[in-house]
């Protein structure tokens, strides 16, 4: 008796060929709908799969594979003889190679289909019959990717389709499945409106292998979540060698940090996660220049994003010095042949700079697993707390502060004058001691009249102390301490104005 394969595909790239490979080594192929179209119209001889089940294709095409001459012919297993018995008394022909992908859930996302169009791109026949085949991968090949089907026709031809290279193949066709309903779990979890259900189903593809972890001796890889169609780290490498864990964790700093800055030029260095530089300027080169200034040994091995198209005198100025990253959202030809004279420096064409289309901030602990909220609000109120009142000047310093604090890691300082940074200081256990880092790690900037922001309240009026005395002439901060009028009355007795944000913004 000849093998049997069963052809059920909506992506019908390859499958003609794949067919006509089957059939030369002796399959009859069994097929549906769209799919026997294809193959008959390229002269592969099919049977209908109504002829196998006895029932016509019903239901706008829902109900067609869901038969027990389907199922029995995938699921019995071959080394059982009650089994073999039991397929022979009804008539069910083995099936012995399945070819299915799926209807195309994710492309219908990506299209924004409206729910009734979403539903009807919910596969039910496909999933079954790779779950069936899948199961009984001893028995049945069970093949779901394009790109495998030179390799099944090589392993049947070579007779090199043993146990280990059909489990691999069901491996990938349950997680094919898996990742299908954890797409389809979470646009429900949309439509209801459910931010944190009970089950979070989340799947992640694997697009990039990494130089290294975050050290060299940890092995990495990037992945995306397929259900965010947009992301802030979608980008295009124009130049330069792999890029490592290290590297893109500091690219989504600075390229977070520049979304902030939507109607504004600005730019953004980032060493070790943490802002050294941020700028805003009247022209790219300005704003440049600003950034490298405020930190020039810093930015040193760093990683730049902008907003703004890089011209040839913002990259000679920024080939002067050993950066890692350069991330743009587009660049001129004359900038780009300057720098990608560094051989090694990573140059990234950015796509996304307006993604807002992810929702949680994830964490995996060991197999525990922390879900957020991403932190996408700023300021809930500008709130004077003060006699004195900000200038419209120190109003807007304080707002390019908060912008840029919000990336420090906690406990965070950022001293900022003029829409560029004049000192950071973060990651310390006391708040007063990224103030006074700050200030020591700068001793040639002049801080009179400069705004200070930070992430959380003053728990004492320390910070403002110090302040004052580095001659800083504003601050903000969310307030909400139990001893926020200890800082209060500090800032009145030397007439500075201090306002409170109201949103804090620790970052661990």
């Amino acid at each position: 008796m000849s093998k049997r394969a069963l052809m059920s595909v909506t992506n019908k790239d390859g499958i003609v060929d794949f067919a006509k490979g089957l059939v030369e080594l002796g399959f009859e192929i069994v097929s549906t709908g769209g799919t026997m179209k294809v193959l008959e119209t390229a002269g592969v001889k099919c049977i209908a799969i109504d002829d196998v089940t006895g029932f016509p294709e019903m239901l706008d095409g829902r109900v067609k594979t869901l038969h027990p001459k389907v199922h029995g012919g995938l699921l019995f297993r071959r080394d059982l003889p009650e089994h073999v018995e039991t397929v022979k008394k009804y008539g069910i022909q083995p099936i012995d190679l399945v070819c299915v992908n799926l209807y195309e859930f994710e492309k219908a996302l990506k299209e924004g289909k409206p729910m009734a169009d979403m539903i009807e791109n919910i596969d039910i026949g496909g999933p079954s019959m790779i779950r069936s085949a899948a199961k009984n991968f001893k028995d049945v090949l069970i093949v779901t990717d394009p790109r495998d089907y030179q390799n099944v026709l090589d392993a049947i031809k070579d007779q090199k389709d043993d146990y280990d290279f059909r489990l691999n193949l069901a491996y990938k066709a349950f997680s094919l499945t898996g990742s299908y309903d954890a797409m389809i779990s979470r646009y429900f979890a949309g439509v209801v409106g459910d931010e944190f259900p009970e089950i979070l189903n989340m799947s992640y593809k694997k697009v990039e292998h990494l130089r290294y972890g975050e050290n060299s001796q940890q092995a990495a890889n990037k992945y995306e979540d397929s259900f965010v169609q947009k992301s802030l780290l979608d980008y295009e490498q124009l130049h330069g060698k792999e890029i490592s864990f290290n590297n893109v964790n500091d690219l989504y700093g600075a390229v977070a940090v520049v979304r902030e800055f939507k109607d504004q030029i600005v730019t953004a260095a980032i060493k070790h996660s943490t802002p050294c530089g941020v700028a805003i300027g009247n022209t790219g080169y300005d704003s440049y220049m600003k950034a490298y200034e405020a930190d020039p040994q810093s930015i040193f091995g760093g990683i730049v994003a902008v907003n703004y198209k890089i011209d040839k005198a913002t990259a000679e100025q920024m080939h002067k010095i050993f950066l890692e990253i350069v991330a743009a959202p587009d660049y001129d030809d004359d900038a780009l042949e300057i720098l990608k004279k560094k051989k090694n420096l990573r140059i990234l064409k950015l796509k996304n700079l307006d993604a807002r289309e992810a929702k949680y901030d994830i964490k995996y602990l060991e197999g525990k697993v922390l879900v957020q909220k991403l932190n996408t609000e700023m300021i809930k109120e500008m709130n004077v707390v003060t006699k004195a009142q900000p200038t419209p000047e120190q109003l807007s310093d304080m707002e390019f502060g908060m912008k840029v604090v919000k990336y420090v890691k906690s406990n965070a300082i950022c001293i900022v004058k003029d829409g560029v940074t004049l000192a950071i200081g973060g990651g310390q256990t006391s708040r007063v001691w990224a103030l006074e880092n700050a200030i020591h790690n700068n001793p040639d900037k002049d801080f009179k009249g400069a705004v200070l922001a930070s992430d959380a309240f003053f728990p004492f009026s320390d910070c403002a102390e110090v302040a004052y005395k580095a001659g800083i002439g504003a601050i903000i901060q969310p307030g909400g301490s139990i001893r926020d009028q200890e800082s209060i009355d500090f800032c009145d007795e030397h007439d500075i104005p201090m306002v409170f944000s109201g949103y804090r913004h620790f970052r661990h």
